[in-house]
């Protein structure tokens, strides 16, 4: 059995195992912080690590003590002048105790909140905690599995070009010693010590008998070099490589977002921040996910991360030309066979008449058939925050996507007024227990 003990020191001389076994502990306190500093953050802050403060009753661990009702228990403690066996000591009024706040008070005790800082690599496990794609791998995909060499050993047998030089020599160089072999060197000085005898043109009796001793000597030698070979075919190692398979689940998110001239700053905000919040989800959870940018107005266009975030353009009201412009990035290089389809959309809700019928046509002919999830966010007024969780009439392009989320249970819609209603309404699109299913 083997004993592995690490030696590596922790990180400013603070213990990394009992951090996490803190974390666990006060995970919901730690988790509800983290709610509420999503939802006070601007976009460029919500990465970034945290103070939480969390109360000292619940950072305490568990113990075991005395019952004070149940048990028997002996004590002794010191003699005294003052006190007999058998009198009764009454006990002291509770005095006033710390805590927060400014003014005294006659009586109670407690203690300050306990605070200590998140890191960013720690604020965004709990700020994403429980939440996925949903439908990663389509059902289509789970028997189309790609597979790649990997190395798992050693074999006997295989192609010339796999052999592994240095692990053959290793198994031949063994052999040899094991079989006793003569060496090379050895062979060498014994032929020089026969030839130099030879060459004597009146060799003694002595001289005689050494030469037909080391010649009987020269004949066992070669003999046993034949016998054992300076490479037996047993000796031959090949390279072996071992094909795992690897489920082809390359996801692509397309991020459509309205930048016209009914979008004003608060709604390009509120937009912003749900599109920052998926795409650090998506950077953070998945190493194989494209993210898309798409931007329009009366036109759509791909742009990258920079300028989706900061750009100031604006214009008129197209919305289809985003759907538009996400079909033909599919079939240019997304194809539905090898990629799961996912897309995000946000929009205040305005746009051109007639054409919300166009997007509803679009997404049931064409993209909701390809598409694993399609979400919509529109951002209302916030006069019209009773909207948010009520299925009353909207704008024209809410009416048109209703059609879409009554057909395709892959279809979520969402509205949003504020920016505390982001990160909740982010979650329940992206829950585990919930993505997937229609949000209508």
């Amino acid at each position: 059995m083997a004993h592995f003990v690490d030696r590596r020191l922790n990180p400013k001389d603070k213990s990394l195992s009992n951090r996490r076994r803190f974390l666990k502990r006060v995970r919901t306190q730690i988790k509800r912080a983290v709610e509420e500093a999503v939802r006070e953050r601007g976009i460029a802050d919500v990465d970034r690590g945290k103070d939480v403060s969390v109360p000292t009753e619940g950072i305490a661990e568990p113990t075991f003590r005395q019952s004070r009702e149940s048990g028997r228990r002996e004590q002794v403690f010191t003699g005294n002048k003052t006190f007999q066996t058998g009198d009764k000591i009454e006990k002291p009024p509770q005095g006033g105790a710390g805590g927060a706040g400014k003014q005294g008070s006659p009586d109670g005790e407690g203690e300050d909140d306990f605070l200590f800082a998140l890191s960013r690599e720690e604020f965004l496990d709990f700020f994403f905690d429980d939440l996925e794609l949903p439908d990663l791998i389509k059902q289509s995909l789970k028997e189309i599995t790609k597979t790649h060499p990997r190395r798992a050993g050693y074999s006997t047998t295989g192609a010339p070009a796999n052999i592994n030089v240095a692990r053959t020599m290793r198994n031949s160089l063994g052999r040899r010693i094991g079989l006793g072999r003569p060496k090379d060197k050895e062979t060498l000085n014994l032929l020089r010590r026969i030839l130099l005898l030879e060459q004597i043109s009146s060799p003694t009796k002595e001289q005689i008998d050494e030469l037909i001793a080391l010649r009987a000597k020269r004949d066992q030698i070669m003999r046993r070099r034949r016998v054992v070979a300076y490479i037996d075919p047993l000796d031959v190692r090949y390279n072996y490589f071992e094909q795992q398979p690897e489920p082809n689940a390359n996801a692509v998110m397309f991020c459509l977002m309205d930048v016209s001239a009914s979008m004003g700053e608060r709604e390009k905000d509120l937009a912003k921040r749900f599109f920052m919040l998926l795409h650090l989800f998506l950077d953070r959870r998945y190493e194989k996910t494209d993210i898309v940018f798409i931007r329009h107005t009366h036109d759509a266009s791909e742009v990258d991360e920079e300028t989706f975030f900061y750009s100031p353009q604006t214009g008129g009201t197209v919305v289809s030309t985003a759907l538009v412009m996400m079909k033909d990035v599919i079939d240019e290089r997304y194809p539905p066979s090898e990629w799961n389809i996912y897309a995000a959309q946000a929009s205040d809700g305005e746009n051109f008449s007639g054409d919300s019928s166009k997007c509803a046509s679009l997404l049931n002919e064409e993209l909701m058939k390809i598409c694993q999830y399609f979400a919509y966010v529109e951002i209302v007024d916030e006069d019209e925050a009773q909207l948010i969780n009520s299925e009353a009439s909207g704008m024209e392009l809410w009416e048109s996507y209703r059609q879409v989320a009554d057909i395709w249970p892959n279809f979520a819609r969402k509205r949003v007024s504020k920016a505390s209603d982001i990160y909740p309404v982010f979650r329940e699109l992206f829950a585990k227990d919930h993505a997937g299913k229609n949000h209508g």
